[in-house]
């Protein structure tokens, strides 16, 4: 298959000059630490960034809302755009959201605390280096050990068993999941199906106690994101349902309350064509040498055949080099993709190669990934669209 580059002179990208995540300082793991650092909860990761104390926080996640997707969108969210001022501890900046942005990952991210190669959730899918296999971390497919997978404790379980009010609204659904258990586990799970009916009950329960953390998600924007792309009518009827939710829970916060409202991740749509979507099954370069390919579109993990990997590197340098960033494991780890002093157990799960779009573009695999190539919307890269998110305020 051949790989047209815009220009032939064009050099593979330098993975250091990709954008690597401010773990400790402003990304998502850092959020509920500062959120609650007012708290002195024992055993709460330490972090750089600084939010000022309230005695009952909300953390409100909306799945998929980007910085840069609000900034496009002022009419279809007038609330949000309204606090853009107040992100990131009033500087007006967006957080980052960790490496990959993808959910599987961020959320671990934000319920532990911990940047992913402490927590190990490495990506939509990783390989178990225990297995052989290839796990899907946000439907936990093959069945694993949570406890295993995830050794560390929640921010709501340490804060739960500091005497913190602590709750989770979301769809039922997720009440029982491996995902849930091992990133937002602690303290009362209260499963609710509507956005309208999750805001509610997590403002009464924020007033139920004289020191709370309430965490609440919505996932509709991400999926109409995904099913249509962000430039699509349906998505932005979804982002004003977000607008009207954000508002209407900030307008019943009690009194000594701080709501955060921030994301997982951000989107792009990527085109329908070969040059912007390079199918992997039926590229002979890109397969050659590779055992399993793992991660996502926009977020590689390239597992190699023993031996191989060295060249397997070279290969996908020289053929995406100059439109992704293409890094070796160490590399990857060098540059701060992960955060730093990753835990052994989790250095198998990150690929002998690690691949990361810059461009409008992905790799797909339309035999063994059919739903996901299909997808309009995508995200996982480091690139400003999918790595940036909000941090925006609302206090009472």
């Amino acid at each position: 298959m051949a790989h047209p580059f815009p220009d032939e002179d064009d050099e593979p990208l330098d993975p250091a000059t990709a954008p690597a995540p401010q773990y400790g300082a402003g990304a998502l793991c850092d959020v509920i630490p500062a959120a609650v650092a007012g708290f002195a909860v024992p055993g709460m990761p330490v972090t750089g960034l600084t939010l000022t104390p309230a005695d009952r926080v909300c953390v409100f996640l909306v799945d998929g809302l980007g910085w840069e997707l609000i900034l496009r969108h002022p009419d279809e969210a007038p609330y949000l755009t309204s606090l853009l001022a107040t992100s990131r501890g009033g500087t007006g900046r967006p957080i980052t959201a960790g490496f990959p942005a993808t959910t599987a990952t961020s959320l671990a991210s934000v319920g532990t605390g911990l940047p992913p190669g402490r927590h190990g959730l490495t990506g939509y899918t990783a390989l178990n280096p225990g297995t052989g296999e290839l796990m899907n971390q946000l439907r936990w497919q093959p069945w694993t050990s949570p406890a295993v997978w995830q050794p560390h404790p929640t921010v709501f379980r340490l804060a739960d068993a500091a005497g913190i009010g602590t709750c989770q609204v979301s769809s039922p659904t997720f009440e029982r999941t491996p995902l849930t258990q091992v990133a937002l586990s602690g303290g009362t799970f209260h499963g609710r199906l509507t956005g309208e009916e999750r805001v509610d009950l997590a403002a009464d329960r924020l007033a139920a106690a004289d020191r709370t953390l309430v965490y609440t998600y919505y996932s509709e924007l991400d999926a109409m994101g995904h099913r249509h792309g962000v430039d699509s009518d349906a998505w932005r009827g979804q982002l004003m349902m977000v607008d009207r939710l954000v508002q209407r829970l900030a307008e019943q916060l009690p009194p000594r309350s701080a709501l955060y409202v921030t994301a997982d991740h951000g989107m792009i749509d990527v085109p329908f064509d070969e040059e912007s979507r390079i199918d992997f099954d039926e590229d002979w370069e890109l397969r050659a040498g590779v055992a399993v390919l793992g991660g996502e579109g926009r977020a590689r993990h390239v597992y190699a055949v023993r031996g191989a990997a060295a060249d397997v590197l070279a290969v996908w340098r020289e053929v995406l080099g100059p439109r992704m960033w293409v890094a070796g494991r160490e590399q990857a780890v060098a540059a701060g993709w992960f955060g730093s002093d990753p835990d052994e157990r989790v250095l198998g799960r990150i690929g002998d190669v690690v691949a990361v779009a810059r461009d409008d573009m992905a790799i797909v695999a339309h035999r063994s990934e059919p739903g996901e190539s299909k997808m309009v919307g995508l995200h996982g890269s480091l690139a400003p669209v999918e790595q940036l998110v909000p941090l925006l305020e609302v206090r009472c």
